[in-house]
């Protein structure tokens, strides 16, 4: 699909030859014109159906339709208030209105903003584009969009070019991680997983290393292997790394959880809802969405991905409950349940991670239940080691409309990850033993890191009712951009 940004009064947007012309209004709307008591005929219909309270701009999602508005050349003209032309109302409007109206069948459509604040123009096009992706991968008989053309238009275009381009970018690399997340662990395996972040190298600046189950053993990555050893598809450590020439800063190390189908194991998990364990790379599939929003935008920073991927199944040869393994860092681990597995390739990456002397490692996984239980699906769980970076990143999610929230990380939590028999155990017991799933989890992640680290649990955030999210890619990119200031 095709996106422009062009800078155009109401009236010069009236005269696009497109099939829909969607006009974005706010309960302050008055016309342009800098003549007192002269309107365009374009802004007089408008004023005449608010007038006649067809359309009221106060109630955010509220549309007018027609098939013909005086003085446009567009098939179609709606009219959708946002109350407000803050980024929160502009994609609440669209949310609403996308259960009431469908763009599929246009070809063209111009949206058209009265004015653009600071995130205006990221808000409309990420929430229309969002609003109307459509899985085709399995699906070819799916709703096939006409939607060729998207042109967002406002009269302060010209100052707006940066924002338009990391909206695009973006987009881009939320399409990408909804697109892996949502195809089915049969198509999307470890290897298949591996040759997309080897598509990326297409990209100035982009390399990728994809290292085989005898390199991983090399690594003594004892943790990551135990996970993968009751599948038959081949282990893969995928090592991504994005450099501007100019950047010589340490990198921000991006580790994402590629759990391409998660059974749970021998700790099987219920067969009810277990077709949505295909989605437990979600945290690999955004790490791939952030790399490629980087190569598309080529920003001066250093980022480096890191992304276990295997398949946790139960099998003859799989790790059993009880079973002590040694991981990367020498510590060694009782796994007391197979379905906790995510913390056990985590760690390794985690391990593997300060062998680059990162600026910070923020690791994204689907990791607990306990998350979604504790947040539900609005915001992504929060953990970090140091308060500046945690602010640094709740602003982020703000800027981006992809929030998150801190949770504790205090010590007192690791008290049930004691072992008799290992240095740890997977899951917390005693008091802990089923409480608190997602800090317990967070901390056992913890016991490998000792630079700077963020750990972001999306078990609810990067689900929809109908598939992926593409969460937090928006939040990340929105992170590793401001980093540029500070290189």
């Amino acid at each position: 699909m095709q996106y422009t940004l062009q800078s155009s009064s109401l009236p010069e947007v009236a005269q696009e030859s497109v099939d829909i012309l969607l006009i974005l209004l706010s309960s302050k709307f008055l016309p342009e014109s800098s003549t007192p008591g002269v309107v365009s005929q374009i802004e007089q219909s408008i004023l005449d159906t608010v007038i006649a309270q067809d359309f009221n701009p106060q109630k955010t999602g509220q549309f007018y339709s027609t098939w013909y508005l005086p003085s446009t050349k567009a098939k179609r003209t709606v009219l959708l208030a946002c109350e407000t032309l803050s980024n929160q109302h502009i994609a609440n409007a669209l949310k609403e209105l996308s259960g009431k109206f469908s763009f599929h069948e246009a070809k063209t459509v111009c949206i058209y903003l009265p004015e653009s604040g600071a995130g205006n123009v990221e808000s409309a096009l990420t929430t229309f584009a969002q609003l109307n992706y459509v899985y085709r991968a399995t699906k070819p008989s799916a709703i096939k969009s006409q939607l060729s053309k998207v042109i967002l238009a406002t009269p302060q275009a010209d100052s707006l070019q940066t924002e338009f381009s990391y909206a695009l970018a973006r987009i881009k690399g939320e399409q990408l991680a909804k697109d892996l997340a949502n195809q089915p662990a049969n198509l999307m395996t470890p290897s298949n997983l591996a040759q997309t972040a080897l598509s990326l190298t297409e990209y100035a600046n982009l390399s990728c290393t994809i290292r085989s189950q005898e390199e991983i053993e090399k690594l003594q990555m004892g943790a990551f292997l135990a996970v993968a050893k009751g599948s038959r598809e081949p282990t893969k450590f995928i090592e991504l790394q994005y450099k501007a020439p100019e950047s010589s800063s340490p990198p921000i190390i991006l580790v994402g959880k590629g759990i391409t189908f998660d059974s749970g194991g021998l700790s099987l998990k219920p067969a009810q809802g277990m077709e949505e364990m295909k989605s437990d790379m979600s945290g690999a599939a955004c790490v791939l969405g952030v790399f490629r929003a980087l190569g598309l935008l080529q920003p001066r920073v250093h980022v480096i991905g890191l992304i276990p991927a295997c398949e946790n199944m139960p099998d003859g040869n799989a790790v059993k409950p009880g079973d002590v393994v040694t991981s990367m860092s020498g510590k060694t681990i009782e796994i007391l349940n197979t379905d906790a597995e995510g913390r056990l390739i985590l760690c390794d990456a985690l391990t593997y991670a300060k062998k680059f002397s990162p600026k910070l490692v923020i690791d994204i996984a689907t990791l607990t239940g306990a998350c979604v239980v504790a947040l539900g699906y609005l915001h992504t769980g929060m953990y970090a080691n140091d308060d500046d970076l945690s602010q640094k990143m709740q602003a982020a999610g703000k800027a981006a409309q992809d929030t998150c929230w801190p949770l504790p990380l205090d010590d007192e939590y690791a008290q049930g990850l004691k072992s008799d028999f290992a240095d740890l155990s997977n899951i917390a017991t005693g008091r802990y033993r089923g409480a608190a799933g997602s800090i317990t989890a967070a901390k056992f992640l913890h016991e490998f890191v000792d630079y700077p680290w963020i750990h972001l649990d999306i078990a609810g955030s990067a689900r929809t009712a109908k598939g992926s999210s593409g969460r937090p890619v928006g939040m990340l990119l929105h992170f590793i951009l401001a980093q540029t200031l500070d290189n």
